[in-house]
């Protein structure tokens, strides 16, 4: 079974599945949905559960979220967040499809997953925030971070779709790859905000955009 495969799940490949481990159950419930690429059920789901290796409760605040799988996982892995907000500019049509099937698989998530179809610039974060966004295209992860940081916010970004006319590479494209130099002047931007940077990266099976930056606020860096 191929990960990177962006053939929509559905029904029929539940049986792709048959164990009784979480990331079976969450795959069951996306094909019961019939809404998403494989690809983004595996890519999503290796970030999630580094991210909550990290980093536990806090609202979680899914920015350019798509179907907004990755505030469902958030929440199903880590249930001391309370709330998790998924926004994104234009949310699918079928979104809320997804949104009842995993919460017919969880009731708990029942009233805690809210979608707001606004731009990313309009939302509020607080200090005690977890901000995620898997894959948010060029220059918009750079504004992600920008918004997590100025509230000293936790945060976790998978970039894709470097825009190198948008996000600096300060000079190191001589030594590596533009789009590998992009996520490290992020890095190092964002540990000279005083945060304490942890760089991963996801299965290259499934994605060759998989570096993950994650990051939170501490004083203590030297």
């Amino acid at each position: 079974m191929k990960k990177s495969s962006k053939n929509r799940l559905t029904p029929r490949q539940q049986s792709l599945f048959p164990s009784n481990n979480l990331f079976d159950k969450i795959a069951r419930a996306v094909c019961n949905a019939g809404t998403l690429p494989r690809k983004e059920l595996y890519e999503t789901w290796e970030m999630a559960k580094r991210v909550r290796r990290r980093y536990r409760g806090g609202r979680v605040l899914d920015l350019a979220c798509g179907h907004g799988l990755l505030a469902h996982i958030m929440l199903i892995l880590d249930d001391s967040s309370k709330v998790a907000i998924a926004v994104d500019n234009n949310i699918p049509l079928n979104a809320a499809k997804l949104s009842n099937t995993l919460i017919a698989a969880w009731p708990r998530l029942k009233g805690r997953i809210i979608y707001k179809e606004v731009p990313i610039q309009e939302i509020t974060i607080f200090p005690g925030d977890l901000v995620v966004s898997a894959h948010a295209c060029g220059s918009l992860t750079d504004l992600i971070i920008d918004k997590a940081t100025t509230q000293q916010a936790r945060v976790a970004v998978l970039p894709c779709c470097h825009d190198l006319q948008e996000s600096p590479t300060n000079g190191l494209e001589g030594w590596m790859d533009k789009t590998l130099a992009v996520d490290t002047v992020r890095a190092v931007n964002l540990r000279a905000k005083g945060y304490q940077i942890v760089t991963q990266t996801i299965p290259n099976e499934i994605t060759p955009k998989n570096r993950l930056l994650m990051g939170e606020y501490s004083k203590k860096i030297s």
